[in-house]
């Protein structure tokens, strides 16, 4: 797995280089002191994942990260100090594939970058909502008109992704069989022109269909009819 580190402090970008470059399935191929740079090293490198620091001179960590999703194949891991943070909801909102707290735990880096190389989504259902509440903005009417496009089986999947369900946790709440519920969850990725799990959980608080400190609106949640 190629890695890029993205952070305006040479010191933090030392450290996590060391922590990476001690796995034997994981080279760091480049650095960048903020978010022009970033791009600019991607476009040379072709890194898989990038650790990207959010508050950066010159370009910040959520415009690198929308331009490096928009044009490129690599996944986006966004570094915090906090949790809820409005700039993490940003990056989330420009594609991440989540986000990591600068002051965890060593081992924890490296497993990280595999979880979003393989496609997984790096977020905590906790502190999702806890971003999601403290961020998300009223629902928007063009987001709302988009989910037109799903079944009422599709949107109780994605409900269920929203609350951090995975596919086998939703095929049991919803008696279905976990391909089924992969096949959904492609669907609806497919339909809203969505890049991952977390997209799908951003649009559903964006659309309305999950509402800060609520479940879901009646009768489009998991226990809603098929």
């Amino acid at each position: 797995m190629r890695v890029l580190v993205v952070d305006d402090q040479g010191l933090v970008r030392g450290g996590l280089r060391s922590i990476l470059q001690t796995q034997c399935d994981i080279e760091v191929v480049g650095e960048a002191a903020d978010g022009d740079e970033a791009i600019a090293q991607v476009r040379l490198h072709d890194p898989d994942v990038v650790l990207m620091d959010l508050r950066m001179p010159v370009l910040d960590g959520i415009e690198a990260t929308r331009r490096i999703v928009s044009s490129s194949s690599a996944k986006v891991i966004a570094l915090t100090t906090f949790e809820t943070d409005e700039y993490v909801y940003g990056a989330l909102r420009a594609g991440a594939a989540g986000f990591l707290l600068k002051d965890g735990p060593a081992e924890g880096l490296a497993e990280a970058v595999r979880m979003v190389h393989s496609g997984q989504a790096l977020l905590s259902p906790a502190v999702t909502r806890k971003l999601m509440d403290a961020f998300a903005a009223a629902p928007s009417p063009d987001r709302i008109t988009e989910l037109d496009v799903l079944t009422p089986r599709e949107r109780e999947v994605l409900v269920a992704i929203a609350q951090g369900m995975s596919n086998a946790e939703t095929a049991g709440l919803l008696f279905l069989g976990e391909a089924t519920v992969k096949s959904h969850v492609t669907s609806i990725l497919a339909k809203l022109g969505l890049r991952d799990r977390v997209q799908a959980v951003v649009f559903a608080y964006e659309s309305g269909l999950v509402r800060p400190g609520r479940s879901a609106e009646p009768g489009v949640g998991p226990t809603a009819t098929a």
